[in-house]
């Protein structure tokens, strides 16, 4: 590219009325346009016109092929569609030093291009289409008719003109830009929903419990159980390759699978083959499926299960001991014919934990992996709670954490013992009535044979708690609703606290700093201090907002 030539200049000649009237024309014809494109058309030919030239062109920067292409042109030829080289020609001059470019004479500019389709150029004149991002493209006018030289108050005129046109076209890529994003939001809550309607129904004092967490819009685990005829229950757990609707496309069809085979009752292993045998036929070569499937029968406490490049399992013992279970296998949908062994397992009163990667790859507060550890340590940590908080517990802790992938959890439990409601309050949103959760919560904390010290503790955090959804979620407001209701699992107390406020998004409920230096904001410090967990998600029916907290009963003796 060569710097500018004597004969360009910047404009620098006035502007009349008549050049006003068609600037108004062009910019109140864009704001009432519905069709940019022909509007811009339209443009094209009425500058060629007032300017006295032989043609007219917008040419526009092509993000896509990293060149700029003609989108409209006026003239004895139609240039619409041809592309230049960025950087190249006059046009790409002028885009390129975002200014007004005028050649009087094409034939001594060494960045003419020649003639297009027969059409030979003796003067142009290109003025950028300048945004606040920077020049989208040019406008070109090509050959003063009669002879005549482009000059400073042309220059001027096709700058003012540029104005309107650039933010026309830039205010219209936008609005396409939004109407896709629209579009793709649409499509991927129609693919969330779809997903929601293939998991299966929650039940209670069921023996399987299982719950998905999507890093983004649309998950690529899946989990589904089912009780056979023969009492048995059937379930899996799957984990797509790969994000974004191919991998959605690919869970609806694998979870499908895996359902249609399994009420075939057939071996684990067997059960595997036939699924991977009918995902390699029309999986998407460079995906596949990590999956576990099985059986438990609750009248043996047996799981029958097989894997699929799946993670370890986890079996917890009554006595708190824990191992992991191996089970070999290579994932679905990658090569035909493959064999899959079948294992079986006494649970006794213990629990298994299904899991997909997701959950082992949770970052900690170093912003590491947890790992299978880590995963062991916060089973061990939520032992006491019942088998359906338990699940919400460690997948409500993974959340407050930095998820990495889609997260799926499944857990067997042979060892289920009824939760005991110990008291609850219901109210408005005053602070007055604090007092009544303080009372509550010393009362049924004293009948637990918890030492003063600790009592005090919890008190002052479940009012610091509720304080918190007072101040922060009803801003005060004394009309909004508080539920806190505690419960009594084998082991442990758990306060459940509701709310009816705007979901709140769980990621940004963390404790703070200690070394940021401002007032406030230390509640969920003071939580995370006192409690041995807690997790705030949003309720089952996606009605406001809940905080769970459990603390372990004291040791007596």
């Amino acid at each position: 590219m060569t710097p500018a030539h004597p004969a360009t200049g910047a404009a620098t000649g006035e502007i009349g009325p008549g050049e006003i009237g068609i600037l108004a024309d062009f910019s109140h014809a864009f704001v009432a346009s519905m069709d940019i494109d022909e509007t811009v058309r339209q443009a094209v030919v009425k500058i060629a016109e007032h300017m006295n030239a032989e043609a007219a062109a917008v040419f526009l920067l092509d993000p896509l092929q990293d060149d700029i292409v003609c989108r409209a042109s006026a003239g004895p030829v139609d240039v619409v569609g041809l592309r230049v080289q960025r950087g190249r020609g006059i046009v790409g001059r002028a885009i390129a030093y975002n200014r007004v470019e005028m050649v009087r004479d094409t034939a001594a500019d060494p960045d003419y291009l020649g003639a297009q389709k027969g059409f030979p150029a003796r003067s142009i004149l290109c003025a950028p289409l300048d945004t606040a991002h920077g020049p989208i493209g040019a406008l070109q006018v090509l050959n003063k008719r009669n002879g005549q030289l482009f000059d400073d108050h042309d220059a001027n005129v096709l700058r003012l003109l540029a104005v309107p046109t650039a933010l026309a076209l830039n205010n219209a890529r936008l609005m396409r830009e939004l109407v896709e994003q629209n579009r793709i939001k649409r499509e991927f809550q129609l693919a969330r929903q779809m997903q929601k309607t293939l998991l299966p129904r929650r039940r209670r004092d069921f023996p399987l419990v299982a719950l998905n967490v999507p890093a983004r819009e649309i998950s690529g685990d899946f989990y589904d159980f089912f009780v056979l005829p023969d009492g048995r229950i059937a379930f899996c757990v799957g984990d797509v390759s790969g994000k974004g609707m191919d991998a959605s496309l690919l869970m609806v069809r694998a979870s499908s699978c895996l359902r249609w085979a399994g009420r075939d009752q057939l071996d684990p292993g067997a059960w595997l083959a036939r699924v991977n045998d009918e995902l390699c036929e029309t999986v998407v070569r460079g995906m596949f499926v990590c999956a576990v499937a099985g059986y438990y029968d609750p009248g043996t406490s047996v799981v029958e299960f097989s894997s699929a490049g799946f993670p370890p399992l986890l079996h917890r013992d009554p006595e708190g001991r824990m191992r992991e279970i191996l089970a070999d296998g290579p994932p679905l949908g990658i090569l035909p014919g493959c064999t899959y062994p079948s294992q079986r397992l006494a649970l006794g009163g213990g629990s298994l934990y299904c899991f997909s990667d997701g959950v082992t790859d949770v970052r900690s507060a170093e912003r590491r992996p947890i790992g299978i550890e880590g995963v062991r340590e916060l089973i061990d940590r939520v032992a006491a709670l019942s088998p359906r908080a338990r699940v919400r517990a460690i997948l409500g802790h993974l959340r407050k954490l930095q998820l990495a992938d889609d997260t799926t959890l499944l857990l067997i439990a042979d060892d289920q013992q009824p939760a005991r409601f110990l008291g609850g309050i219901g109210g408005l949103s005053d602070p007055d009535n604090l007092r009544l959760v303080r009372k509550l919560v010393g009362d049924v904390l004293q009948l637990l044979a918890f030492d003063e010290g600790t009592r005090q503790r919890l008190i002052l955090a479940v009012d610091e708690a509720v304080a918190n959804v007072i101040r922060h979620a009803y801003g005060g407001a004394p009309d909004g609703h508080v539920d806190l209701c505690l419960w009594l699992e084998h082991g442990a107390l758990r306060f459940e606290l509701r709310d009816e406020a705007a979901p709140v998004d769980p990621q940004c409920i963390k404790p703070r700093d200690l070394s940021e230096c401002r007032p406030g904001g230390l509640g969920i410090n003071l939580i995370d201090a006192v409690m041995d967990l807690w997790y705030f998600d949003q309720p089952g029916d996606g009605q406001g907002n809940r905080l769970v907290m459990i603390k372990k009963l004291p040791r007596i003796g």
